[in-house]
């Protein structure tokens, strides 16, 4: 298995590595913030799969999207708020993941089967994600570690194998932060549902109701 390091090389050429291995299929592993976590293509419904396996997620567990800025979330996502985009606007790239209705007709399936009708977005901050949602469009991504276990921090304690992931790709050890902050925007009014890294007054600044 290749455990591509990013901060050697041309960053072009590990995007295309990596754009490469989603589109082929395959789960491969990149930096988000605060931790390592398993990608692959929101579209591609065995890679999802094999990604919630690999966590060994509980059936109904939808993985969270991926996307590179606030301008493509219309088209994966239906009945945006004013306030869900003031938000988008002011906290993206970074730490606010948004519950948000799926545009109807998508063919994709996180790991809820369609069930739910509502799937969790954010744009990282972490430059190599963020670039490869860019290049290849929505990801499905998840916690590298176990469900229920801490986030993994150092790739030294990635325990993939090659046929589980094709490509780790390694910025080196990653200083644990907060987690995200979570909206409920598919709802009226919408929820914080978890404080994180942006505080409720910071929220409420932009989103008073």
């Amino acid at each position: 298995m290749a455990i591509i390091d990013l901060k050697s090389g041309e960053l072009s050429d590990h995007l295309v590595k990596a754009a490469a291995a989603l589109k082929d299929g395959y789960v491969i592993v990149a930096p988000l913030e605060n931790s390592y976590a398993l990608v692959a293509d929101a579209f591609f419904h065995d890679a999802v799969r094999a990604m919630h396996v690999l966590r060994g997620d509980e059936l109904g567990i939808s993985a969270q999207v991926v996307i590179s800025s606030s301008t493509a979330v219309d088209g994966i996502a239906r009945d945006v708020t004013e306030p869900a985009r003031a938000l988008m606007a002011k906290f993206w790239p970074g730490l606010l993941s948004l519950n948000l209705k799926p545009q109807r007709g998508l063919n994709w399936d996180l790991g809820d089967g369609q069930q739910l009708d509502s799937f969790s977005v954010r744009v990282p901050s972490a430059d190599f994600i963020q670039k490869l949602a860019k290049a290849h469009g929505p990801l499905a991504v998840a916690s590298a570690a176990r469900a229920g276990k801490s986030p993994i921090t150092d790739p030294n304690d990635l325990t993939f194998t090659e046929l589980e992931v094709a490509a780790i790709f390694s910025v080196g050890s990653i200083t644990q932060g907060p987690a995200t902050t979570v909206i409920a925007g598919d709802r009226d009014p919408a929820r914080i549902m978890r404080v994180g890294a942006i505080s409720a007054d910071q929220i409420t600044a932009i989103a008073p109701d």
